[in-house]
């Protein structure tokens, strides 16, 4: 099967066809909204399970509005689901690999089908405008196809090797390892979760399911997604609740034979020294960035200039790759920072659903009390080119929107240069050299994403060969240092930003799921 990236407002825009895409995002939208506020139970063992205490899963535009109450998981119910991934196992990783590559490859054509309204709950639930919240369904999508395509293209891992003996024939053959725990962020709640959930089932592993309690509906629709394909029940298991019930209880379980998360690198350490405290076990970990862009004299100044603001304040600087720091030429820096700054005062602050909307709110009130935190630290320690402000008038009093901050003369040692803060607040330097600013971006303990700006081939070759990160980018202007896609960037990072290696949407992700099997046959 041949894998396309789905890319629909790109599509759309090529077709001079905007109004049909806002009028069908709309459309989602209504469908949407005359569904929020119901009671969703757990899934396991594909039984729906009710009856415990529940949250509230509420918009972060407006936390008066419940998008839907969620189970509080206990932890007999975890194991539970522990349980019944284990039954599953024999018969789904028994399952031919074609089989289980066409039902996931049709879980994407399902999730095609409902983008729209997929979108819009995006928007709703974490606060994405409608673009960047399609490109987060249109990624889901990618994921299940190209992961369905990846198993096609390797024949399903299974390989010819070499003849040691002339009597002996010998193979190599990649085989699923059991249950996998998948703890999924809210960042990219339809993605992610469907990104590692794919690459656990089609692989032929079982799943335990746990989405982030900030955005548990998006991650409920890619379980049902999952299901209507036809991964079948107890295969794939859905549990919500808090990290310290459901997420320790899945890594603690001896049941459990693999670990997949994408969050903070705190708690993405504990989860990696948890799983291999008593036994191997592989831990799959993305665990966030501090992902510089460097703006040489060489560059094409309007082009880094789009391509630093949308990788600064897309989805309010919310993305594992968002970029949080700014080195440009000391011979440039002043006026290239002065004009960002004006970019990022017009950016628009709304309701994400909105058509006019670039940045809607931050996720919750943690995220909002520590932007205000670090904005007043930016304002005593630097110079606020931009933003520092909390938005609290009129429509945006009951939600957690906040500005997008350009601040300068902080000192690159300041603490809020040196680590992750997931709001949209950027630190910018000049710099005198190339080897300054190499070693500069080097310097952290992340090593995710990084971008240069340089019509210079040459200082772009030096740029990719130096710099200590997983993905990086020259001159993209749809996003200097985010953007990326499956089948084409594939996504991992290096040092503390991930603990593999392999890139999620790249030709060797799947195999992390799975571990050799070598096999001879002597005649």
């Amino acid at each position: 099967m041949a894998f396309q990236n789905e890319n629909t407002f790109f599509q759309f825009n090529q077709r001079n066809a905007l109004d049909e895409f806002h009028r069908r995002y709309e459309e989602g939208l209504a469908k949407v909204r005359a569904q929020l506020g119901r009671t969703h139970p757990l899934h396991v063992g594909g039984e729906a399970v009710t009856g415990r205490p529940t949250f509230d899963d509420t918009n972060p535009s407006d936390t008066r509005e419940v998008i839907g109450k969620f189970q509080k998981a206990t932890v007999d119910d975890v194991k539970a689901a522990i349980d019944a991934a284990h039954d599953a196992y024999p018969k789904w990783s028994a399952l031919d690999w074609k089989e289980r590559a066409r039902i996931v490859a049709r879980a994407g054509d399902l999730a095609a089908a409902h983008k729209f309204e997929l979108a819009a709950l995006c928007s709703l639930e974490n606060g994405k405008n409608r673009v960047e919240a399609m490109y987060d369904v249109d990624e889901a999508i990618d994921f299940f196809r190209y992961y369905a395509h990846l198993m096609v293209e390797n024949h399903g891992y299974v390989k010819t090797l070499g003849k040691p003996f002339p009597n002996e024939e010998c193979t190599s053959v990649l085989r699923p390892y059991g249950v996998w725990a998948v703890v999924a962020p809210f960042n990219f709640p339809v993605a992610i979760a469907t990104g590692m959930t794919a690459g656990a089932l089609v692989t032929g592993n079982t799943a335990v399911l746990k989405p982030s309690s900030d955005t548990p509906l998006t991650a409920l629709r890619v379980y049902e997604l999952f299901r209507e394909a036809g991964v079948p029940a107890g295969a794939l298991n859905f549990v919500t609740g808090s990290g310290s019930t459901v997420g320790n209880t899945l890594v603690e379980s001896k049941k459990v034979d693999g670990v997949v998360f994408t969050g903070s690198r705190e708690v993405g350490m504990g989860l990696l020294h948890k799983a291999t405290a008593e036994r191997p076990r592989p831990c799959i970990t993305e665990m966030g960035g501090k992902n510089p862009i460097v703006v040489t004299p060489k560059a094409d100044v309007e082009k880094a200039l789009d391509g630093v603001l949308r990788s600064a304040f897309g989805f309010n600087g919310q993305k594992c790759s968002a970029c949080s720091r700014l080195y440009v030429h000391e011979s440039m820096h002043d006026a290239f920072v002065a004009k960002l700054a004006e970019k990022a005062k017009q950016l628009a602050l709304g309701n994400p659903w909105e058509k006019e909307t670039y940045n809607g709110p931050v996720i919750h009130k943690k995220a909002y009390d520590d932007y205000g935190t670090w904005a007043e630290m930016a304002r005593r320690d630097g110079k606020v080119l931009a933003g520092a402000r909390q938005a609290k008038e009129g429509a945006k009093a009951h939600g957690y929107f906040v500005e997008p901050t350009v601040v300068t003369d902080l000192g690159t040692d300041h603490w809020l240069f040196r680590n992750e803060l997931f709001v949209p607040i950027l630190c910018t330097a000049p710099y005198a050299s190339f080897d300054e600013v190499l070693d500069e971006c080097n310097s952290v303990e992340y090593g995710l994403t990084a971008g240069i700006f340089s019509e210079d081939r040459r200082e772009v070759a030096d740029f990719f060969d130096r710099i200590q990160n997983g993905v990086v980018y020259a001159n993209r202007r749809v996003g200097g240092s985010t953007g990326a896609m499956v089948g084409g960037q594939s996504f991992g990072g290096w040092k503390m930003s991930g603990s593999t290696g392999r890139g999620a949407g790249g030709p060797y992700y799947l195999e992390q799921f799975m571990r050799e099997q070598s096999r001879t046959v002597a005649q």
